[in-house]
């Protein structure tokens, strides 16, 4: 038996037998979409040795979950994820043990399966693969400051009404600075705020495509844009991201032939390669743009984590053929969903009717406490501290890294890095959450998942030399 590996020992709970206890597990994983949708289970074999049981328990586990509708056989190929569970079966009332602990929903696509998981660590896992920055990196104190400040009893009159369906003045007007401040010059009246930035990127989706629209998309990229635009009936026209940019040879291709509306795209700090679009890059993204009428949805989410001064697309193009995305969850809190775009305001005013139809207005008082925030230089302040620990925490990751054998694919920079582990990351990733580790396999961020060695780490919480050792004892005996 290899020792390497192998999981935690099954707990013996509640009476339950070890078949019982080895089906809660697996039924668990998939209610919190920790095994998503079309996954392959383990072989009987592999299985058995991980947790060290008997083959038979392991048959009469997948047995159960076969039977609670969970899992399907495919003849001569093994045991998989059924692709859309919309609620527990019935026939789980006779093992109420083995109820899922969270609900089970289909997805539209499988990556984004995982990605739920991955904001925050959950029943205490630790998550080198997670989206956002540790709550102990944040600054509670700032946030409740800011609430102060907008809590007179003259403004909390204001907030027994609709706000404006722009959003709140004050925060447009801090945003119009904010903005100046990365080289965009924007007015307050094509600036609309949004309940955080990827409901503007649905707004603008919902505004601008219809369905069987085709949609340039970075791959690798963000699952949940993947499945959002499929889950709204569009093609997704993958464009292969590199150090620099798209791979400007296949994105004209994709243009000429598909004659795509949109193009979705992180210019700085791109998820998950961390890299920034280069200005040789970017003017010629901008050339194809305009020669085949192509509107580009730049996705800024990680823009207090990047220098003021990288290259942005609607920095060169003043907001003609782009539209600026962007918010804060990531650099104060996950909970305070505010985001907003920024387009021409023929576009803007288009925006706020789709969103009108959507949430009718934004919460105003969280809009107001941000604007304060941006205001008093609070969150500039905040986000320097943030930088600078994450600039730490990245020395430390790199070489954590490099001495376990692995290397970068892309040079590492921002919160993310897209590293190389030479086995199939998607394996290791069910290997390793046995041991309570949440990882992001490289899987994730394709529009079609396929296996592949690659992985994200977040710098800011990979840093635990253990999970490095782990990582490499486990590619190794892959």
């Amino acid at each position: 038996m290899n020792a390497i590996t192998e999981a935690p020992l099954l707990p013996r709970a509640d009476g339950a037998t070890l078949t019982e206890q080895l089906a809660r597990r697996f039924a668990d994983r998939i209610g919190q979409r920790l095994l998503p949708p079309g996954a392959r289970l383990p072989s009987v074999r592999a299985c058995a040795q991980r947790h060290r049981v008997s083959a038979s328990t392991v048959v009469g586990a997948y047995d159960l979950l076969q039977a609670q509708g969970l899992v399907e056989a495919r003849p001569q190929r093994g045991f998989f994820v059924r692709d859309a569970v919309a609620a527990a079966p019935r026939s789980l009332t006779s093992h109420p043990g083995l109820l899922p602990t969270m609900p089970v929903l289909p997805a539209p696509v499988d990556a984004t399966a995982l990605i739920r998981s991955m904001f925050q660590a959950q029943g205490g896992r630790l998550a080198p693969g997670m989206g956002t920055l540790p709550e102990d990196w944040l600054d509670a104190g700032l946030l409740q400051r800011a609430l102060r400040r907008v809590s007179s009893p003259a403004a909390a009159a204001g907030w027994l009404r609709y706000g404006d369906p722009a959003g709140d003045a004050s925060l447009r007007n801090a945003l119009v600075l904010r903005l100046a401040d990365l080289g965009i010059r924007a007015g307050a009246a094509q600036i609309v705020t949004t309940v955080g930035a990827t409901h503007a990127l649905d707004i603008i989706g919902r505004t601008l495509l219809r369905p069987g629209d085709a949609v340039l998309v970075d791959e690798p990229g963000w699952a949940v844009e993947f499945a959002r635009l499929t889950r709204a009936g569009m093609r997704l026209l993958p464009v292969p991201r590199g150090a620099d940019g798209p791979d400007l040879a296949v994105m004209e291709a994709l243009l000429r032939e598909h004659r795509p509306r949109l193009y979705v795209t992180v210019s700085v700090l791109h998820n998950p390669t961390g890299c920034s679009l280069s200005p040789a890059a970017a003017h010629q993204v901008l050339r194809l743009a305009e020669a085949h009428d192509l509107t580009i949805v730049e996705d800024d989410t990680y823009a207090w984590l990047a220098p003021p001064h990288a290259t942005r697309l609607a920095q060169l193009d003043g907001l003609r053929r782009t539209v600026y995305v962007s918010g804060f969850s990531k650099i104060l809190t996950p909970q305070w969903r505010i985001g907003y775009l920024a387009a021409p305001q023929a576009l803007a005013e288009r925006c706020i009717d789709t969103k009108l139809l959507g949430t009718l207005s934004t919460p105003g008082p969280l809009e107001q406490a941000l604007a304060s925030c941006l205001e008093q230089g609070s969150l500039r302040r905040h986000a320097e501290r943030v930088v600078a620990r994450l600039d730490a925490a990245r020395a430390r990751t790199e070489r954590l890294v490099r001495d376990a054998g692995f290397h970068f694919v892309t040079p590492p920079q921002g919160l993310f890095g897209w590293i190389d582990v030479g086995a199939d990351t998607e394996r290791l990733a069910q290997a390793l959450l046995d041991e309570g580790w949440l990882t992001a396999p490289g899987a994730l961020f394709h529009a079609t998942p396929r296996p592949t060695s690659l992985m994200r780490v977040n710098f800011a919480t990979a840093q635990d030399a253990r999970f490095w050792r782990r990582l490499r004892a486990l590619a190794d005996a892959t």
